[in-house]
Formats: C-alpha cells, sequence, structure tokens
C-alpha cells in the first residue's frame, strides 16, 4: 500500500517531465515535416525551436526511432521490456505519452529511457550534419589541418561534429530546474537532467578514429584520419551496463543530488552514471494503474539461466509448452533454363509462453 502511494505521488509530479518526451511521438510519423511544428506532439519550448530550425524535423524523427529501437532491443528479453503503452498507440497525438509509469516513476527504468532517447537525438542530428543534410553544421572543423607528420597521418575526411549534436539535445531536451515547484518534482527533474547527460557523454566517449592509408602499392605511407561516432548498438550495450550498475540517489537535494546511501557519500558521482531515485517494481504482474502488463504469454527460454530463462521471466509461476509448426521452402536448385525448384520443408518447435 505504501508503494502505490508513493508511485501515485510521483506520477502527479512528474508531469512536467512527461511532456518533455511527448516528442517521441514523432517516431510514427513519415514525413513529420508536413504537418508542421504546431501540429506535433511537442511542448512550448520545443515547438518554438522546431519553428526556428524545421529542417532538423527528420533529425529529431530518427532520433526518437533510434532510442525507442534501441530500448527495446537492450531489454527484449527482460521483464520490462521496454514496450509502448497500449494508451499511446489508441490515444490522439500527443494525448499520451509513448511510455507511461515509467517516465515519471524515477526508477532505473526512467534512467536508461531519458539517457537513450537524448543518446538517439544527439547520433542522429550528428549524422545528419556530417551527410550535409543542413546548413548550419557539417563535420568537425576544429580537426583540420593537424595530426602527426613524423608519424605519417593527419586529420582529413569528414569527422563528425559531436558537439553540435550535444548542444541540440540539451536545448531540445534539458527542462530549466527553475521552472518546477516542489521537491521532489526537482529531485526527478534534476535526476532527469543528469541521465540526458550521461546519454549524451556515452556518445562522445564511443568516439573512435578511423584511418585511411595512401601511398605507392598500397604502402600506407601517410594516413588520413578522421572521429566517427560508434554504431548506436554500441552506444546502446555501454548504456545498459550503466543501467545495471546504476546509482540510487537520495530524494532530498541540498546543494546536489547525493547517494541514498549514507557510508557511500563520499564516493563521487560521474556524468556518465545512470541515477534513480526510487526502486523498481518487479513488472511479474500486471497492473493497469500503472501501465504494467506483466509477463504473463511472453516467450521464454526453457534452458537459459539468464533474464529470458522461463524460471526468471516468469517469476516462478511456471510456463506453458506448446508445439509451432513451420514451412519453408529448402533444398532449393536452378534448373536450366530458368526456374527455381524447391522442397517444401516442415519443422516442429517447442515455444515455451510464462503462465
Amino acid at each position: 500500500m505504501q508503494l502505490t502511494t508513493c508511485v501515485r505521488e510521483t506520477l502527479f509530479t512528474g508531469a512536467s517531465q512527461k511532456t518533455s518526451l511527448w516528442w517521441l511521438g514523432i517516431a510514427s510519423f513519415g514525413v513529420p515535416e508536413k504537418l508542421g511544428c504546431a501540429n506535433l506532439p511537442l511542448n512550448s519550448r520545443q515547438k518554438e525551436l522546431c519553428k526556428r530550425k524545421p529542417y532538423l524535423l527528420p533529425s529529431i524523427r530518427e532520433g526518437a526511432r533510434l532510442g525507442i529501437q534501441e530500448c527495446r532491443s537492450q531489454f527484449r528479453h527482460e521483464r520490462w521490456n521496454c514496450m509502448i503503452t497500449a494508451a499511446a498507440t489508441t490515444a490522439p497525438m500527443g494525448a499520451s505519452p509513448l511510455f507511461g509509469y515509467e517516465l515519471s516513476s524515477g526508477t532505473k527504468e526512467t534512467a536508461f529511457i531519458y539517457a537513450v532517447m537524448a543518446a538517439g537525438l544527439v547520433h542522429s542530428v550528428t549524422r545528419s550534419c556530417s551527410a550535409g543534410n543542413m546548413t548550419e553544421c557539417s563535420c568537425d572543423t576544429t580537426l583540420q589541418n593537424g595530426g602527426s607528420a613524423s608519424e605519417g597521418w593527419h586529420w582529413g575526411g569528414c569527422s563528425d561534429d559531436v558537439q553540435y549534436g550535444m548542444w541540440f539535445s540539451r536545448k531540445f531536451l534539458d527542462f530549466p530546474i527553475g521552472n518546477t515547484t516542489g521537491k521532489e518534482n526537482k529531485v526527478l527533474l534534476a535526476m532527469n537532467l543528469h541521465n540526458n547527460e550521461a546519454g549524451r557523454q556515452a556518445v562522445a566517449k564511443l568516439m573512435s578514429v578511423d584511418c585511411r592509408c595512401h601511398g605507392v602499392s598500397g604502402s600506407c605511407a601517410v594516413k588520413t584520419c578522421w572521429k566517427t561516432m560508434s554504431s548506436f548498438e554500441k552506444i546502446g550495450h555501454l548504456l545498459k551496463d550503466k543501467y545495471e550498475n546504476s546509482i540510487q540517489i537520495s530524494d532530498k537535494i541540498k546543494r546536489k543530488m547525493r547517494r541514498r546511501e549514507k557510508d557511500q557519500r563520499k564516493t563521487p558521482i560521474h556524468k556518465d552514471d545512470l541515477l534513480y531515485v526510487n526502486k523498481s517494481p518487479n513488472y511479474c504482474v500486471e497492473d493497469k494503474k500503472l501501465g504494467i502488463p506483466g509477463t504473463q504469454g511472453r516467450e521464454c527460454n526453457r534452458t537459459s539461466e539468464g533474464a529470458d530463462g522461463c524460471n526468471l521471466l516468469c517469476c516462478g509461476r511456471g510456463y506453458n509448452t506448446h508445439v509451432v509448426r513451420h514451412v519453408e521452402r529448402c533444398e532449393c536448385k536452378f534448373i536450366w533454363c530458368c526456374y527455381v525448384r524447391c522442397r517444401r520443408c516442415e519443422s516442429m518447435t517447442d515455444v515455451h509462453t510464462c503462465k
């Protein structure tokens, strides 16, 4: 009973933070720029920025798509699998956020959502700059004409200008703490701002250097090098690791955020750490009020000892087994002339689902 009361209060005080992620609804629109900024699921600050930079809408949409896709991929085998709420798929545009309880619950899942979405926006905007799709940004010019002549390499090509992507992500997503009221609301907002930045730092941390060789007969006498972002999948893996090692903070802010456990407060919090305030529910049982679907009916792996195993995913309730028949073309051969002949193969597979 105590947990339910705490969650309801968090949901109420976190309303302003929900609106900051309404922009994720853009991911479902094929060409958002045709609708215009005023008709998109954005808060007032984001609409104003959209009006000034409408050419960034395709990148914003791609950032939302990247973040949602990576969240689902990283958690596909876990009790919380980053699924969109049912309300978001049936409600009018912008009336309901894509994620429900997790957006304002202040849990580890909240931390991951904010981090991966901020990272997705950095990645997509930066990639668009490097591709030459925008006039106010392009490649990172600070690296031009540098390098090491003695080591036989120099900066060239098109280095990804991740600093512009990070700047835009901050302008678009970060909601000023001074605009909020209530102690709990300020704690959650400070947590979300920190996790936004942690997502951006993950993109910057995984920047790598690519080089191309030049020389007679491929001798690599001179190398041209440039900085490039890692794949978003790699960034997602780093953020999932940060999620697994996330830090619980105190629900009271004095001068800065502090670890919840008093004996750990001398250990500093780093800007790339993920932070949370409230412990997560177990996500085992359906809770319609909180939008938690539970794990009943989820497919599990009978032989796995990991999160996707039937023992953990089904929360000890057991599982059902049914046989699925697969029919596919196989042993195909090209017959002269001119067609392909295949056999029709059948296979039977055991599928296990949580009770």
